[in-house]
């Protein structure tokens, strides 16, 4: 059998190929890959944004996964409680098993960065690393949920690497609680997930910040949850920020805008004993200044966070079978497989006359 897969060859640089699907043993799987979301790290990875390490080219991308259990060894189907048929999603995250973070069950973090879709080349053997291709390799260590068919595949592909990191990043480790006031900077689809997951949490103000181009965004903001948008090239958000909470200023700041001045911002957004949650990535090659004295006097608390696990993923599954927010609504764009380049390009806003949230592609 043979899986056609799109390959980012270099930076700015993907073709079609067609791979070998590799043999299925007692421990591992094969997904039949349904649906791919499309990251901002892919925008990155295609534009050779520099990594914590080099990047293993050629690399097949694509790690938000939803698709069908196509053939699963009799151990994998024991030890995951799925079986062929099941449609699953599968985390970015495997880790080596091996290493000490792997033994100290923090595999997100592995001294192997075991990741599909970013870190491991399809040259290794197996090949089908990455979810923008028909077929995926679900490796032994891999995490695999089974999720209901009755969620739409756009709300199941968003169940990992979007509503799950919102979960990890504000709840599990930024501690949103009842009665919060939680600002938002970046209202693309990490910022919506995060005004569910804050929401969710009691957070009693969610404030949502962005420009001018993020109408449609901000509209579903509020869809979700968000009691504020606000509009910063007309509206500062840090007096908005003050009125709002009588001067104490916002108890958690998640920065997912991608832009340095995003996190520049944060330091006047939250408020003393607070904390700033920090997901976004800005490249290993970014300086940002920033005003330490501010964190100091304040005595705020910077949090960096990356990716989710299978703390947060749970949840998560659970909040999208409950179907208590449509978020398949954050899906605007759909591509096949050939146009995967296109898809990537139009989830960074370099088409003009196209306002994407969400973009995904259906192998």
């Amino acid at each position: 059998m043979k899986s056609k897969a799109m390959v980012l060859e270099a930076p700015g640089k993907m073709s079609l190929k067609v791979f070998d699907v590799p043999e299925i043993g007692p421990v591992d799987a094969l997904l039949k890959v349904e649906m791919v979301g499309v990251c901002g790290s892919d925008v990155g990875m295609y534009h050779g944004k520099k990594s914590r390490k080099p990047r293993p080219f050629p690399i097949i991308m694509g790690h938000e996964m939803v698709g069908e259990i196509a053939e699963i060894g009799e151990t994998a189907a024991e030890y995951h409680g799925v079986r062929k048929g099941d449609r699953v999603i599968v985390e970015y995250a495997f880790g080596c098993g091996h290493c000490r973070n792997c033994r100290m069950g923090k595999y997100v973090q592995c001294e192997s960065q075991f990741c599909y879709g970013s870190m491991i080349s399809c040259n290794d053997p197996k090949h089908l690393w990455g979810a923008y291709s028909e077929y995926l390799y679900i490796a032994p260590n891999a995490n695999v949920h089974k999720i209901s068919r009755d969620v739409p595949l756009e709300a199941a592909v968003l169940i990992s690497a979007v509503l799950g990191n919102a979960i990890r990043w504000l709840r599990i480790i930024g501690g949103v609680t009842i009665g919060d006031t939680v600002v938002i900077e970046g209202p693309g689809q990490q910022g919506l997930a995060g005004v569910v997951a804050a929401r969710e949490s009691g957070a009693a103000h969610i404030i949502v910040t962005g420009t001018s181009i993020d109408q449609s965004r901000m509209e579903l903001a509020r869809e979700f949850g968000a009691t504020y948008c606000c509009n910063i090239d007309q509206e500062d958000p840090v007096e908005l920020v003050r009125d709002i909470t009588g001067g104490s200023m916002a108890d958690i700041v998640m920065e997912v805008s991608g832009h340095p001045q995003g996190l520049i911002t944060s330091f006047d957004l939250v408020g003393r004993g607070g904390t700033i949650v920090m997901p976004g990535l800005y490249g290993m090659d970014t300086e940002i200044p920033l005003m330490m004295d501010k964190v100091i006097y304040k005595e705020v608390k910077l949090l960096g966070t990356f990716s989710h696990n299978m703390v947060s993923v749970i949840p998560a599954i659970k909040l999208v079978e409950s179907k208590k927010y449509a978020l398949e609504k954050m899906v605007t764009h759909r591509f096949p497989l050939a146009e995967a380049e296109m898809a990537v390009r139009v989830a960074a806003r370099e088409i003009a006359g196209e306002d994407p949230i969400k973009v995904v592609i259906v192998p």
